[in-house]
């Protein structure tokens, strides 16, 4: 439920605006007295926005290799000045918060220096700020709608492009591969994410071709006798797996839907323990691959509000806070995430499901398949070359021991990897902070694959060549998940290119009373996440803005003493949190893809089946936990309110669902 790091949020390059340098220079030497005079102008290009919304501010990013003494100037079309300072010799400049309104483009940038003075035009298309929103919207109603999420999210993609080509539809549809879909691909991170998907894709089809799944399927049998015990396992598992959530979708959902399966679990069912056990667990553990990400914005946070802040004492109380002491603080404020597992627990319990979700389970209890008819699933789990041969026997340590292979080499490459960034001596926190989660996940996969095929060959149950055959077709069943997560991505970059989170939180600003910042915090938060898809971009954009806004409105009174900043915490919690919901809700997640794929499921059907329940928790969270706690409630107090709703909510909306046979 994230886009991994600032780097992750899925953030792209700045586009090249304006006229070309040989183009300047050729008009600089047709009127210069001499050969000599083409080396007096300083070099000059221009990085601007793919598109400027009305209002909402933009960057550009100067770059000069030659001149001394040298200032920019930003000016309109109608000769207003926009921005102006000085340009150190030969380096990038960053202008930031620049606005353009009607009349105001195209930009004129002019660097003036003692060799002479360089110009360049900068004329995106301009739109005003609602555009931006179109895309991802339509492409997430059209694929609730009609259920084609690939077309669905194509067509947002396109949508992008169109905008970003000036309103030519076939520029648009070029842009959509070149702009987009391969720049996605070409991600470390995202190719990182296909690469750990593929890798225990295929470990799994290597397992299921041993006969291992069925091995454990069998082990298993004896304890987990009923839908409830299945899905409780299932449970523990995710809670288990919390170092990491891309790690937890993808072994959980791969590992247990045999189970499920059997014992009559839906698919839907199966996505949404997956989900909501993921990112959830992952938000509150003290060690995990976003704890180190989630300090640094913090960090980043209080700094900003100290240097804002003109209470001395409160300036140097926030500048040498422990973010993650501010952290700890933060996780009883964290309703979303702490409520979201209780949901999940609940509904195994009472075995009461509501809505889209109780169809579903209806339908696979009295034999109507544990997916619907005519899905379009993530993963075709009917891949041929995955069944085991005849005779086969199934033990289900070949499929244990590959599982655990992977999460143990995960753990240790995230040590090893953080310890090298901070040292041996630091905290375990710290160096889990520290790691690269995507070089560990890899690792991980890698091993566990390697083990599947030797304990598959080592006991002559395949041969080298049968056990490959098996990795393949592994991979071969992932390949619809492989396309949607590529274009939920594609999809995340337009949002990006069209400043979606800029132009949302823009329009959510407003003069706002301190009580009310933590819940508009998490509205705020939850919007964002949910029309980018991404969490981690949320967070980045956000709590560098929210910190020192509400240490502005007095939020942060008594922080500096111990004996106040309740309203901060708060506040850093609802955009934690907030972004989780979003995110979690949202069909261009690439979790929430990531656990359809795990799952086996129809996408869009996991989304309707989930919606509801995170739209009950999200409801209870705002109401007695971020209103609540404002206004002097414990949290404590909160979050047994909150799961009082849960409760109620199962109760007397959700109805049982029979024990199968």
């Amino acid at each position: 439920m994230r886009s991994r790091s600032p780097s992750r949020s899925r953030s792209t390059l700045p586009r090249r605006a304006g006229v070309s340098l040989p183009v300047l220079a050729c008009a600089a030497l047709a009127f210069s007295p001499g050969p000599a005079a083409a080396q007096d102008t300083p070099a000059l290009t221009v990085d601007g926005p793919a598109v400027v919304l009305t209002g909402v501010p933009f960057t550009l990013t100067l770059h000069t290799e030659d001149g001394e003494n040298a200032r920019y100037r930003v000016t309109s079309a109608s000769g207003r000045e926009l921005a102006a300072g000085p340009l150190p010799l030969r380096s990038e400049t960053t202008v930031n918060g620049l606005r353009a309104e009607r009349g105001d483009l195209p930009l004129t940038v002019e660097v003036a220096s003692d060799q002479g003075t360089a110009s360049e035009t900068v004329d995106p298309p301009r739109f005003p700020g609602w555009i931006s929103l179109l895309p991802p919207i339509i492409a997430i109603a059209l694929a609730l709608i009609f259920r084609h999420v690939v077309v669905s999210l194509f067509f947002g993609i396109w949508l992008g492009g169109f905008f970003i080509a000036g309103l030519n539809p076939v520029a648009g549809l070029w842009r959509t591969v070149d702009t987009f879909i391969v720049p996605s691909l070409a991600d470390p991170d995202n190719a990182s994410i296909l690469m750990f998907s593929a890798l225990l894709s295929a470990m799994v089809g290597v397992i299921s071709r041993s006969g291992g799944t069925r091995g454990i399927v069998e082990a298993v049998r004896p304890l987990a006798t009923t839908p409830r015990r299945a899905q409780l396992a299932t449970f523990f598992a995710g809670v288990g797996i919390f170092f990491d959530d891309y790690a937890n979708t993808l072994i959980v959902g791969n590992t247990f839907r045999p189970i499920t399966d059997k014992l009559k679990v839906s698919r839907e069912k199966l996505a949404y323990l997956v989900d909501s056990t993921a990112a959830p667990v992952v938000t509150i553990a003290f060690v995990s691959t976003w704890v180190g990400f989630e300090i640094s914005l913090i960090r980043d946070g209080l700094r900003i509000a100290a240097e804002q802040t003109a209470d001395p004492a409160l300036a140097g109380a926030l500048a040498s806070a422990s973010p993650f002491t501010v952290f700890l603080s933060s996780i009883p404020y964290l309703f979303y995430p702490i409520l979201a597992l209780f949901m999940v627990a609940a509904v195994i319990v009472t075995q009461r499901d509501f809505g889209p979700m109780h169809g579903a389970e209806m339908r696979a209890r009295t034999g109507g398949g544990v997916f619907r008819p005519g899905s379009q699933l993530m993963v075709n789990s009917d891949e041929t070359g995955l069944d085991a041969p005849e005779g086969a026997p199934l033990r289900w340590y070949n499929a244990a021991i590959p599982v655990l292979t992977v999460v143990i080499v995960v753990l240790l490459g995230l040590y090893f990897n953080g310890a090298s960034e901070v040292g041996r001596g630091a905290s375990l926190w710290d160096t889990f902070g520290a790691a690269d989660p995507f070089k560990a996940i890899l690792w991980g996969s890698l091993a566990g694959c390697l083990v599947a095929i030797g304990l598959a060959t080592t006991q002559r149950i395949l041969s080298l060549s049968e056990a490959l055959e098996g990795w393949l077709a592994g991979i071969r069943a992932m390949t619809m998940g492989f396309v949607i997560l590529t274009l939920a991505w594609s999809l995340g970059e337009v949002t990006s290119q069209l400043a979606t989170a800029q132009y949302l939180t823009q329009i959510l600003e407003g003069n706002l009373a301190p009580e009310l910042v933590p819940v508009l915090t998490f509205v705020t938060a939850a919007i964002v996440s949910f029309c980018t898809g991404t969490s981690w971009a949320t967070m980045t954009i956000l709590l560098p803005l929210v910190v020192p806004l509400i240490v502005a409105l007095g939020g942060a009174t008594g922080f500096e003493t111990g004996d106040g900043g309740a309203l901060l915490v708060s506040s850093i919690s609802s955009v934690l949190a907030g972004s989780i919901f979003g995110d979690h809700c949202s069909p261009i997640s690439d979790t929430t893809v990531l656990s359809s794929m795990a799952s086996a499921c129809d996408h869009m059907d996991h989304v309707r089946t989930q919606l509801p329940y995170a739209l009950v928790v999200a409801v209870a969270a705002m109401l007695f936990g971020h209103v609540g706690t404002s206004y002097g409630l414990s949290p404590w107090i909160a979050h047994v309110l909150g799961i009082g709703v849960v409760v109620v909510v199962l109760r007397f909306v959700g109805r049982p669902v029979p024990a199968g046979t």
